[in-house]
């Protein structure tokens, strides 16, 4: 089951100030902590230096001049991401950022995870900071895959050997599954797959092999899928869907599904696109490109047949 939201004026077991700021929804533990730091918050009239301590419903929390709020019911949206918007709250240059794009009757959420500024696709979002940071860690056992378009002709045994990790300019990435669907002309369309996700993995990887990213879509993250899901577009995630998918977490992050549990999709308009035989398009639909026939395709063929050894 998932966690049940605890409101701080009503629980008297002690916790970790930026745990009950972070539940909240005002912002990630992490973040809570740097706003200690910068002076932010004050515990029991007190301007708090340091985010080593505990707290009840005996203490008062102060935000930015704003006692703290009360714990909402926690919920989570799916939204599809335009390429040109940034994940974060603040920027130093002004640029746009996702979050001024939101309905307006929208609460203050947070991401769970990122995607850069180029990048498009699945973003999850949050108004619990903590669940937030439990559902981007690694450790929560959730495959993130995308669609990624290259300039350049990968092979079957470079794209293979990415199983085993590589290595980048001194940055150990860990396990990434890619597989071509379509060479079209100097372009490529592979589907990528990882659980790790760190901060522009998926290009630098790329790159490091000789291959230029021109485009990366996000299709799914965990259970959640981007489906039909339009841009620019959010769309929370109901009920008993939302119990279902978070109630194989348990409450440290790490996943209790099976993998072929966590791939379960959440949107069921995208699982009966996938049930219907696509068309050959005139033109890439990246989102739900058909792949490559393997029958017809004897280098990757070979590949899976090396795999399966």
């Amino acid at each position: 089951m998932p966690r049940a939201k605890t409101n701080p004026e009503k629980t008297s077991k002690p916790e970790r100030i930026a745990k009950v700021i972070a539940r909240a929804g005002l912002c990630s533990r992490r973040e809570a902590e740097r706003w200690i730091a910068d002076g932010r918050v004050k515990l029991d009239g007190k301007v708090l230096e340091s985010p080593a301590v505990t707290v009840t419903a005996a203490n008062q929390i102060i935000v930015d001049g704003e006692p703290l709020p009360g714990a909402e019911a926690q919920k989570v949206w799916r939204y599809h991401k335009p390429a040109g918007l940034l994940t974060t709250h603040n920027d130093p240059e002004g640029r746009p950022n996702l979050f001024d794009s939101l309905p307006e009757n929208m609460p203050r959420v947070i991401s769970i995870g990122r995607l850069d500024l180029s990048s498009e696709g699945l973003l999850l979002l949050t108004n619990d900071g903590e669940l937030a940071r439990e559902l981007e860690l690694p450790a929560s056992g959730w495959l993130r895959r995308y669609r990624v378009r290259i300039h350049g002709r990968p092979d079957a045994k470079t794209l293979g050997d990415l199983i085993n990790g590589v290595t980048v300019d001194g940055i150990r990435y860990k396990s990434i599954e890619a597989e071509l669907d379509r060479q079209q002309g100097a372009n490529a369309w592979l589907t990528v797959s990882l659980i790790e996700g760190k901060n522009r993995e998926i290009r630098r990887v790329m790159e490091h092999l000789g291959w230029t990213v021109s485009r990366l879509i996000r299709i799914s993250y965990g259970p959640f899928q981007l489906g039909s899901l339009a841009k620019g577009e959010v769309e929370e995630v109901r009920g008993k869907v939302l119990k279902d998918q978070l109630g194989g977490l348990d409450r440290s992050g790490f996943a209790k599904k099976t993998p072929k549990q966590a791939r379960r999709p959440a949107d069921k308009r995208d699982k009966k696109s996938k049930s219907r035989k696509p068309r050959r398009p005139s033109k890439i639909d990246p989102i739900n490109a058909p792949k490559t026939n393997p029958e017809k395709d004897p280098e990757r063929n070979n590949a899976n047949r090396r795999r399966q050894k």
